[in-house]
């Protein structure tokens, strides 16, 4: 089973990919858990702090390619013999987020990002067998990132501008692809709660 999370920086998906997690882990199940584009893959890993943290420039469609890059090496590598064990793969993100950030708030074509994806992704990568996109107000959100005392990363720095036009992505994407979408200002416990329905866990 391969379970997406989706959603704007500080929305607490990596908080609910763990806890699915624990879920799965106390019923027997091999679990792996990605935050996309890093992940316990060392070529993922140095992709993702060359995107992300290094404070490089890159053109709109060259990101696109390198979170492409980042998200093919984890899915081969990591998340394939996963699942072909039987396992869960749950991550944090995956393709929709390009969609959200390089797409809408880049100005990148989201037909084009579309069309990458799918010639250098498998299917079952592209269409998850769970997903859900979680939401919060700007205000929220903004408080949460503030409260994890770590460095941002680089559109997580961008200006409110941007930070408002991936706000608005998210439930276009989500109409466009049919996945739920989640509020998240709750408690952590009525999130999973939310999540486990949805998923019929």
């Amino acid at each position: 089973m391969y379970i997406v999370i989706e959603g704007q920086d500080g929305t607490g998906k990596s908080t609910q990919a763990r806890l699915l997690a624990s879920h799965f882990e106390k019923l027997g199940k091999e679990v792996l858990v990605m935050d996309e584009p890093d992940g316990d893959l060392s070529e993922a890993h140095e992709l993702h702090d060359v995107i992300l943290t290094r404070g490089f420039d890159f053109l709109p469609m060259s990101n696109v390619l390198l979170f492409t890059a980042a998200r093919l090496e984890l899915w081969k590598k990591l998340a394939e013999p996963v699942l072909s064990r039987g396992g869960v793969v749950i991550s944090a993100r995956n393709w929709w987020s390009t969609l959200a950030y390089q797409g809408y708030g880049q100005g990148v074509s989201r037909s084009k990002i579309i069309r990458i994806t799918k010639e250098l992704l498998p299917d079952n990568y592209v269409s998850p067998d769970c997903a859900a996109i979680l939401t919060v107000s700007d205000k929220v959100r903004v408080e949460r990132q503030k409260g994890r005392g770590k460095k941002q990363e680089t559109f997580e720095a961008k200006p409110s501008e941007f930070q408002q036009k991936v706000n608005n992505a998210y439930p276009k994407i989500a109409k466009e692809f049919n996945i739920p979408v989640v509020d998240a200002s709750g408690t952590i416990e009525d999130i999973f709660a939310e999540l486990s329905k949805l998923f019929q866990l």
